[in-house]
């Protein structure tokens, strides 16, 4: 047999079409692997387009001859008839495995192909269900979950519900059957209230202080032996809260009015804000929580301000009343954000928002997929057809520019979606590929600084920044946007590529202030900091987000928390932190 699924011969086109059947062809080895060597895992937080197999069911490819005599002898020892071997031979010709084929056949005997057909589809599309919430049960697993938590989540929202809402529902139910367990218990000092009411937002119940000890050097080290002896309930805590990630509000949602008591230690300046993403393995928030002073996480979805989805987690000693967005408002639709698509978007497709940006794009293989695909059917594909190409369209954030075409979005786009000016990372010798990378592992300005701009009327002569984890500045960008004007910036950066975009930006915006730039969080001593700290006045705010790599949903290698090799930078943030603090306290002046 000489047809293949990618040059497939006009019969067998008709007879997909006729029977509404949607089956991509499969990738080349050339698309194949930049959709798999240019996986990136130091990735913002990915988890909202998972859900989708990475197997390919419909992915057809000529059996070898080894395989067809394979069949032909399983075939003549099964009683068949020559004609039955022909038969398996002409299926397993078009992609059908071998013992599918073989139980079409013994199902509807050998001599109505079209049956046949009928059956093998049917057994082909109930096996890639399984494979799709095998998948599934495979993430939630590796995210900490147990087998029957993932098993009843799936039963109770459906097998095409998305990653983080499975999450979600696992996390409620555990913690509502935490609260029913513990509501004896007396309630943690650190607490956040509801109006004057006496409900509660325990998410975070520490029965384990954080330990540190101080070498001669006078730096700070972890007790990771305490570390590890987390209570019960910590390991049994949740990802992030049930239900809208509005944290303690914001500007275009209507929310209770919400007050937290922060311990007295922290209480005022230096200010400190604390970024990663929000669906990370199970117990991580709980121990960042511990080492930043028992307060509670504060988790944004960045949709309320902008047109993509990106769930993070913040902890921070800011005042949370009196905040208020930037402005103009960015576009917080798909269709706002790119209004001259709209003419070219089908019925279909009912997307509001796009997933989370990431550090990479889909490869022109998908699209092109895509397009060939749904050029088979002069009116709207049928449901099918629909539903498999949202799968990919939700999974690489694509735009309908033409009739039947998709493109990803270009880095520009990127950063009008994320808050960042024009061309922010644009030239200098940045490829495209590093301004992907750069922009996805970026913070959304727009949410930050609604976070930061409480901060305005406290500093109307500037801030001293300690800015850690740069990246591409976008805390500064936030201040800078607020009218915060920029005194002294500390930016510790260890991307060339990124450094270099910070310090482009600076220039450019006529920044009157000074920037010191360090390369590496690792390297910032204690004398350094005292030296800045002399010489500055002291730090009004310590911001940064340490590297996600081993938190981030996308990364299936070495998702490893706290412990992972680059997100165990945390405890530098927390280093610093602690040092800074220290420091002021003794010096106030």
């Amino acid at each position: 047999c000489n047809t293949k699924l990618v040059g497939v011969e006009f019969s067998l086109v008709t007879w997909f079409s006729r029977h509404g059947i949607f089956m991509y062809p499969p990738e080349d080895s050339e698309g194949s692997s930049s959709s798999n060597h240019h996986i990136d895992w130091n990735t913002d937080d990915e988890i909202e387009v998972f859900g989708v197999s990475s197997s390919d069911p419909t992915n057809y490819s000529e059996p070898s001859e080894e395989s067809h005599e394979q069949s032909v002898a399983e075939s003549s020892a099964s009683g068949s008839s020559a004609r039955h071997d022909k038969m398996i031979h002409h299926f397993v010709c078009m992609g059908f495995s071998r013992e599918t084929v073989i139980e079409a056949i013994d199902e509807n005997g050998g001599d109505n192909e079209e049956e046949i057909m009928e059956t093998l589809l049917a057994l082909t599309s109930e096996k890639s269900s399984t494979e799709d919430n095998d998948e599934i049960l495979s993430i939630l697993v590796d995210m900490g979950f147990t087998f029957e938590e993932a098993c009843t989540a799936i039963d109770r929202c459906g097998p095409k519900a998305e990653i983080g809402d499975l999450a979600d529902f696992i996390s409620a139910s555990q913690l509502e059957d935490e609260i029913d367990s513990l509501q004896d218990l007396p309630k943690n000092k650190h607490v956040a209230s509801v109006d004057t009411q006496t409900e509660r937002r325990d998410y975070y119940l520490h029965t384990c202080k954080k330990v540190k000890l101080q070498d001669n050097k006078g730096k700070y080290r972890m007790s990771w032996a305490k570390l590890k002896a987390a209570s019960a309930v910590d390991m049994g805590m949740i990802l992030h809260p049930p239900g809208p990630m509005t944290g303690f509000g914001v500007h275009n949602e209507a929310s209770k009015v919400i007050s937290r008591e922060l311990p007295s230690e922290v209480t005022g300046k230096p200010y400190f804000y604390f970024e990663n993403v929000a669906i990370a393995p199970k117990g991580v928030w709980n121990n960042i929580s511990r080492f930043l002073y028992e307060i509670e996480p504060e988790f944004v979805d960045s949709k309320y301000f902008c047109a993509a989805m990106r769930k993070r987690g913040y902890i921070h000693n800011l005042p949370i009343h009196n905040r208020f967005p930037l402005l103009p408002i960015p576009p917080l639709t798909i269709r706002e954000a790119f209004p001259s698509t709209e003419k070219w978007w089908p019925s279909w497709d009912k997307r509001t928002k796009l997933n989370c940006l990431l550090t990479g794009i889909g490869p022109g293989t998908v699209t092109d997929r895509i397009r060939k695909t749904l050029e088979q059917f002069d009116d709207e594909p049928p449901q099918n057809v629909q539903e498999n190409v949202l799968l990919d369209i939700k999974k690489w954030n694509l735009v309908w520019v033409g009739k039947n075409k998709l493109a990803p979005l270009e880095p520009d786009e990127y950063e009008m979606l994320l808050g960042f000016p024009k061309d922010h990372t644009r030239g200098g010798g940045v490829t495209r590929t590093e301004r992907y990378r750069a922009l996805g592992n970026a913070f959304q300005v727009d949410t930050v600084a609604y976070h930061l701009s409480v901060l305005k009327d406290r500093f109307p002569n500037g801030i001293n920044v300690l800015s850690l984890f740069s990246g591409i500045g976008g805390a500064e960008v936030a201040l800078h946007r607020l009218g915060i004007m920029l005194k002294n910036v500390v930016s510790v950066e260890i991307a060339e590529v990124n450094r270099n975009i910070i310090r482009c930006w600076w220039e450019q915006t006529n920044q009157k202030g000074n920037l010191i730039e360090v390369e590496d969080v690792q390297n910032v001593s204690s004398n350094q900091l005292r030296h800045w700290i002399t010489k500055f006045g002291g730090f009004d705010l310590v911001i940064g987000g340490s590297p996600c790599n081993n938190f981030s949903g996308s990364n299936r290698v070495s998702r490893h928390g706290l412990e992972g090799e680059h997100s165990s930078l945390f405890y530098e943030y927390y280093r610093i932190l602690e040092a800074v603090m220290e420091m002021q306290k003794n010096d106030p002046q």
